[in-house]
């Protein structure tokens, strides 16, 4: 059998063809667990995780990677950490970042209510870091937000909606990268009997 070749891009296509089974891309999740204080004075672990996909450099796509995932112990707030590839990414400006919501969050600098054009949650960026696919092991992570209100009623039900206290200096994230798939790509559990009912 013979392979006519239009030039790099004909080659490329050929040998990712060739390793179709394991695919052109190495695939990854990142993640960190972290104490810090919440809005309301609580020590709570912080988790921040998101999944990559990265391709040798012969190859013609970009890396990837899926928005950054923002939860925090006992909460149920998670924030989406996104950059302009990711087709939900905010209209709160450039860069990896989380924009407010009304009616969930305030400035914390101002107290005044934050909207959807205003950032609440920034990966600090440097020169070389264009999106989420390029963050390495350690970042800065900069919360410019605090909830509402800490708790809203569901029923019967308070539901806790805390989360990372605002600073003016960012949080240093010292996020692990594992091949996913494995047994030590999975993201460590929250210990819920740590949740108490106030």
């Amino acid at each position: 059998m013979t392979f006519a070749f239009s030039g790099r891009s004909g080659l490329v296509a050929v040998l990712c063809s060739l390793l179709l089974l394991n695919g052109c891309a190495s695939y990854y999740t990142h993640y960190a667990m972290f104490p810090a204080e919440t809005s309301a004075g609580e020590t709570r672990q912080v988790r921040v995780s998101w999944q990559s996909a990265e391709y040798p450099g012969w190859w013609l796509a970009n890396n990837k990677a899926t928005p950054i995932r923002l939860e925090t112990q006992c909460s149920e707030r998670v924030w989406r950490i996104t950059d302009q590839n990711h087709s939900d990414s905010g209209a709160c400006g450039e860069g990896i970042r989380a924009c407010g919501e009304a009616g969930k969050d305030r400035i914390a600098a101002t107290g005044q209510p934050a909207t959807g054009k205003d950032v609440c949650v920034a990966v600090e960026q440097g020169a070389t870091l264009q999106g989420v696919a390029d963050i390495g092991s350690s970042f800065g992570l900069l919360v410019s937000c605090r909830p509402e209100s800490v708790v809203f009623k569901r029923g019967d039900d308070e539901v806790n909606m805390d989360y990372l206290r605002p600073s003016p200096v960012a949080y240093t994230v010292h996020a692990r990268k594992v091949p996913r798939g494995t047994l030590s790509a999975r993201l460590p559990s929250f210990n819920e009997s740590e949740c108490k009912e106030d």
